[in-house]
């Protein structure tokens, strides 16, 4: 009887007790849906699902790691088709469940598990970045512009590599300073030291930073503004955060990740799946808040280089393939 009632006990803890059977799932990294970046990007997109289909999903914000393997096998135990899990820490915990759960779908944001029944997503971050550095270095005065990242990973470096190289495509002089959070998944949660390393890139000169760091980057974005120079945020669009401030952000479209996940059901396609600036899975935002920043010589600038990305006439070196960046 208490090994029942803790069962049980687990199952609300865990917010899956329901009737619902088939209905998607996602489960969100730490941080929470409500970042204003990674997670809250996957959280739209399920919502965007939801609201043209109609459907209900289920949804699970981790509190610790220990949490993972956990959240996923109480998914799948009740049903709940496709899985979709936002973040490259569920890797290890996914190649085990995915084995136990073979008629079950998976989807994976920002790693890659070789199962039979897992979607592997990953995007091509360097190239979205290679063109928000660009901007940067079109509206910085000073020459100096910063990049803020989270947990210091090589996925990470792979936003900053991209940014480097569109900064030096603009101006070859440049100077971008660097500087990663932590070394823990807390790096993805700490908006104080987001200020704290913004404040030190502008005492450096610099006045264009872009946050690459989650829920962090939100100190980042602050710091920017209270200082009076330009930020770029990233994921989601960040640009109404700071109206007139916010250069633009880097969108990395989780939103669409999880879209086609929930919308292809149990019928999802598993396998590599690549989402790049041909795929319309990076770019740049524009919209009402940041159009006085943003001019049409800039974007004439942008789009010819984008076009010459996406034709393969223009390589940008992805820090994934060989941990370096030729450009620093």
């Amino acid at each position: 009887m208490k090994l029942k009632m803790l069962l049980t006990s687990t199952f609300f803890s865990l917010g899956l007790i329901g009737s619902a059977f088939a209905e998607p799932a996602i489960i969100y990294d730490l941080g929470g849906k409500f970042d204003k970046s990674f997670n809250e990007s996957a959280f739209t997109g399920a919502e965007k699902w939801k609201k043209e289909n109609g459907g209900t999903y289920r949804e699970f914000e981790l509190q610790s790691d220990a949490q993972r393997e956990q959240a996923l096998r109480r998914f799948a135990e009740a049903g709940n088709n496709p899985i979709v899990m936002a973040g490259f820490m569920f890797a290890t915990p996914l190649a085990e469940v995915a084995k136990d759960y073979p008629d079950t779908k998976f989807a994976i944001i920002d790693m890659v598990v070789d199962s039979p029944n897992v979607r592997s997503v990953v995007f091509n971050e360097h190239e979205g970045s290679y063109l928000v550095g660009m901007m940067a270095a079109m509206a910085s005065k000073t020459g100096t512009v910063g990049f803020v990242g989270g947990m210091d990973i090589p996925l990470i470096r792979k936003f900053a590599c991209g940014y480097v190289q569109g900064v030096k495509a603009v101006n070859s002089n440049a100077k971008i300073i660097q500087n990663m959070t932590g070394t823990t998944p807390a790096a993805w949660n700490d908006p104080v030291k987001g200020t704290e390393l913004t404040k030190a890139q502008i005492s450096q000169g610099a006045d264009v930073v872009y946050a690459a760091a989650g829920g962090t980057g939100v100190g980042v974005l602050q710091a920017a503004a209270d200082a009076d120079i330009l930020s770029i945020g990233v994921d989601a669009n960040q640009n109404y955060m700071h109206p007139g401030k916010v250069l633009t952000s880097m969108l990395k479209r989780v939103d669409l990740a999880v879209y086609n996940a929930f919308s292809e059901g149990a019928s999802l396609t598993t396998g590599f799946n690549v989402m790049g600036l041909a795929e319309d899975g990076v770019g740049y935002a524009l919209d009402e808040h940041n159009e006085s920043l943003v001019n049409a010589k800039m974007i004439s600038a942008l789009e010819a280089e984008k076009a010459k990305i996406v034709s393969g006439q223009i390589k940008v070196h992805d820090y994934m393939s060989d941990n370096s960046c030729p450009a620093n």
